[in-house]
């Protein structure tokens, strides 16, 4: 009964609210915080090149709270520590199996902490790598290789990892290409055009396939 509860929530808030994302508050001394103007810029790509109605005032969602059933779409960033006490798994679990969607964005640091968070999301499920002709690089724009690569870091491969649930995708971790940092403004890391337009596109990808799937 309570799962259905949830699932009605989710669903009563999608309805009104269908075009709001967030960004994830979590605890542990990380910074969620980081990377200020991704979100609003990639709000305002998608308003222009696919056609959503994205609020480009950003609010933040604690993991452990209600409002989190608002937003389809939950970002999460940082460079450093994270941990989800047992009420924010709860919950993100909740959120994640009534139709949410989180999106895990390593800005460089994080990985080492976020792992294992994710692993006390879904105890019994490994985050596994998508192949290239997942939906999720195809839904609004084509990227057969897989995710691009944005920023250098340790020069390894990006990678899109994932769980999925029942066929769909609820989390993703995108890691060794931080598309965060090509959704910021230009000015700020000084990114050619076409690094940017790459990083929005997928982005894009992303936000689309939150909101359809």
């Amino acid at each position: 009964m309570r799962n259905i509860l949830i699932t009605l929530v989710l669903l009563v808030c999608a309805c009104s609210y269908s075009q709001q994302i967030a960004i994830l508050k979590y605890s542990g001394g990380g910074d969620w915080y980081s990377n200020p103007t991704a979100l609003p810029n990639l709000a305002s790509f998608c308003n222009q090149e696919i056609q959503t109605a994205i609020d480009t005032q950003i609010p933040s969602v604690a993991p452990s709270s209600v409002d989190l059933f608002e937003y389809p779409y939950v970002h999460m960033t940082g460079h450093g520590n994270v941990f989800f006490s047992s009420d924010d798994v709860e919950n993100l679990r909740n959120y994640l199996l009534s139709g949410g969607f989180l999106h895990i964005d390593d800005n460089y640091g994080m990985d080492t902490y976020v792992r294992k968070e994710i692993k006390k999301l879904f105890p019994d499920q490994q985050l596994a790598e998508l192949a290239g002709n997942h939906p999720i690089f195809n839904s609004a724009y084509s990227f057969p290789g897989g995710l691009p690569k944005i920023h250098e870091h340790d020069n390894k491969r990006p990678q899109a990892l994932g769980i999925t649930v029942e066929g769909r995708l609820v989390l993703l971790y995108t890691f060794e290409s931080d598309l965060g940092d090509g959704w910021e403004s230009p000015e700020i890391h000084n990114d050619p055009p076409e690094v940017r337009q790459k990083a929005l596109q997928m982005g894009a990808n992303i936000i689309k396939y939150a909101f359809e799937f």
